[in-house]
């Protein structure tokens, strides 16, 4: 008899081992939402709901390099033809615009925008937008590998800008102006400038001279359960009274471990994400809160996931800074860049 009960406190253990392993991995959604209402409560009262256009800044760099490399091919390909549209001047014409330099200068950047387009800017004051002419429809296909190569090519375009007249604010894929009534699209989009121009110069203030990083920090839930099964003196005292007790009172104990460590995830993914998030604002400009994603690793879960706007002096600071963070137990850290400042502008 003493053979058979330790044999059913030893299912019943593994039975509650399994409960944490499923309970930890489930907690990271609620504990996700507990986290965001911290954030939104003591951190950022001000963080804007609107989520970036980021779709520029998620391509890989071998991925833009191959796709800007066959857009140069194909505008190489364009440059011995004529557009036909253009050549036939009878329809009405669009201005597909890239962004804004820190420049006043009216030149031509050449046929490197999408689809082999003539790319060149239009200025006003001391900024020039760069653009290209184009049909009023907006850019869109099902083929993804199109979309892929038009979204390359225009980063490549705002790259091109960038090293050639310093900081732009990026706009994102496919904006086009439109003529209005018996403007053209060039007339509408100056006026546009005049009217914004005050608010333009602030933000190009804001940015000049820096990037933008994505900082997105994961942990695994494994290894986090494992550690607050270890170390809360509450989950072991309640593990050790279920070794004592018989199989009737499995579920009683099993709602008390749950309820533990349920709590003790939640109060230290708080604290985690409050410890990271100080020690990265010691390192940036501003910070933007972005949208936890699911990850496709096994056992990897998305606690943070940050846009920061980083001075060129700064940047190895928070390189080590990160490379500390993802050496703690269970910590894994993505840190990309740099961007155009998409989130910041």
């Amino acid at each position: 008899m003493v053979r058979e009960g330790r044999s059913e406190t030893e299912k019943l253990r593994g039975v509650i081992a399994d409960l944490v392993r499923e309970e930890a991995e489930a907690l990271v959604h609620e504990a996700s939402e507990a986290i965001t209402e911290i954030v939104r409560s003591n951190l950022l009262p001000a963080v804007r709901s609107a989520i970036r256009e980021e779709i520029a800044k998620q391509l890989e760099e071998a991925v833009y390099l191959s796709q800007t490399a066959r857009a140069q091919d194909e505008g190489g390909a364009a440059a011995e033809a004529p557009d036909a549209e253009e050549a036939s001047g009878n329809e009405e014409r669009g201005l597909y615009v890239y962004g804004i330099a820190d420049a006043n200068v009216e030149t031509e950047l050449g046929q490197i925008g999408i689809e082999g387009k003539s790319v060149y800017t239009v200025s006003y004051g001391d900024l020039s937008a760069i653009v290209h002419d184009c049909p009023l429809e907006p850019y869109e296909s099902d083929d993804e590998e199109v979309i892929t190569r038009w979204v390359a090519t225009h980063q490549y375009v705002i790259d091109v800008a960038e090293e050639k007249f310093g900081t732009i604010i990026p706009f994102g894929f496919d904006r086009i102006i439109k003529p209005k009534a018996q403007a053209s699209a060039k007339d509408v989009f100056r006026s546009w400038l005049a009217e914004e121009y005050d608010t333009l110069v602030q933000k190009m203030e804001k940015i000049r001279g820096k990037k933008e990083y994505g900082v997105q920090i994961f942990y695994s839930p494994s290894v986090l359960s494992q550690k607050i099964a270890d170390e809360s003196e509450e989950i072991r005292g309640i593990k050790e009274m279920m070794g004592t007790k018989g199989p009737g009172a499995a579920y009683m104990y099993t709602q008390k471990l749950e309820t533990a460590l349920k709590r003790e995830m939640e109060s230290r993914m708080s604290a985690h994400f409050k410890d990271f998030y100080e020690r990265i604002k010691n390192h940036v400009e501003e910070i933007k809160i972005e949208k936890t994603k699911r990850s496709d690793e096994k056992d990897r879960r998305m606690i943070m996931n940050l846009s920061c706007l980083v001075a060129p002096n700064a940047y190895q600071a928070l390189g080590a800074e990160l490379e500390a963070i993802g050496g703690e137990s269970g910590f894994f850290v993505r840190f990309t860049g740099p961007w155009p400042a998409y989130s910041f502008v």
